[in-house]
């Protein structure tokens, strides 16, 4: 089987598709836990109600009032987001 134009055979190398461009990061401080692993966050521009990142819930990472994270946010809605880091 002959490879054309260069082609090495994998697929998905250099498709990372965790980074996306059309996100704002911003850092913030969990304000307050709602149920449903729901989290109000203090960000500089305002509150953003967040949801765990996939990583954060596989993880088992626990967050509380007061700690430290980066919210990744749409620039379509700021008004909601996900946790996708804890300092």
């Amino acid at each position: 089987m002959s490879k054309k134009n260069g082609d090495s055979g994998q697929r998905g190398v250099g498709n990372d598709q965790g980074s996306r461009d059309d996100k704002l990061e911003f850092e913030g401080v969990i304000d307050e836990c709602m149920p449903g692993t729901l989290f109000k966050v203090k960000c500089p521009h305002g509150t953003v109600l967040c949801t765990l990142a996939g990583k954060l819930r596989q993880n088992r990472i626990r967050l509380l009032a007061g700690d430290r994270v980066r919210v990744e946010v749409s620039p379509y809605d700021v008004s909601k987001g996900r946790v996708s880091w804890r300092y």
